[in-house]
């Protein structure tokens, strides 16, 4: 199976290819994303030695993260997808900071500024991949669901910008944080290949963002 994977939810844009579980990737920092992602694209899959319509889905960071990096996202996995008739995997940007930590117990964090951020706890299963336990969220540090059990490892910069106010929350059921971790398109293409297994495609016009912020989502219907 070969998919393409992008990210473009933080201040890092990368892009990874899995050819049969075998994965390339590239990553660029400094906000550049429009202008760098095609040629990214490019330049990968011709390392790759593939071409757009020898690929089976493209795969793509669905949020949340940056509004303007999660549109840019969505709007080259659309094009893509569309000039080569592909299906698309909308994939969280939460599991795929949680996927990159190798831990079996995750709590992903964003910072989602306005003093919150967006939230997931993620279980890793048998097959090494992660699985989201309860719901995704944006919440302040202090109002973050609590996570069952004990044993977690938080991860994300929404770590870095509240740390003491999440460590305060979630207390003795801590481990670790890695406030540096950040989603990726590597882990993208990871959790992608096991959803085009199990059918969670959409068509290229259902490749959406996803903001978790109700007011976004309200603005950008009337944009």
């Amino acid at each position: 199976m070969n998919i393409l994977a992008l990210d473009t939810s933080t201040e890092y844009c990368s892009v990874a290819v899995s050819v049969d579980g075998k994965i390339l990737d590239r990553s660029e920092s400094g906000n550049r994303h429009a202008e760098r992602i095609l040629s990214m694209v490019d330049a990968l899959l011709a390392e790759a030695g593939l071409s757009l319509k020898q690929l089976d889905a493209i795969a793509f960071g669905r949020g949340p993260g940056s509004f303007t990096g999660l549109r840019i996202g969505a709007g080259v996995a659309q094009g893509l997808a569309f000039g080569a008739e592909l299906p698309v995997v909308p994939i969280s940007s939460l599991a795929a900071l949680a996927q990159g930590v190798d831990a079996p117990r995750v709590l992903a964090a964003l910072d989602a500024r306005m003093n919150q951020v967006y939230w997931g706890a993620f279980r890793r299963n048998p097959q090494g991949l992660v699985e989201l336990v309860g719901e995704e969220c944006v919440a302040s540090p202090a109002d973050v669901p609590m996570p069952p059990g004990e044993g977690w490892i938080g991860a994300g910069p929404g770590w870095a910008a509240y740390g003491e106010a999440l460590k305060q929350r979630i207390g003795a059921r801590l481990s670790t944080v890695f406030p540096e971790a950040l989603p990726s398109a590597r882990s993208i293409a990871q959790l992608a290949t096991a959803a085009v297994s199990f059918g969670q495609i959409v068509r290229p016009e259902q490749a959406i963002p996803v903001y978790l912020r109700d007011n976004v989502a309200a603005k950008m219907t009337k944009a």
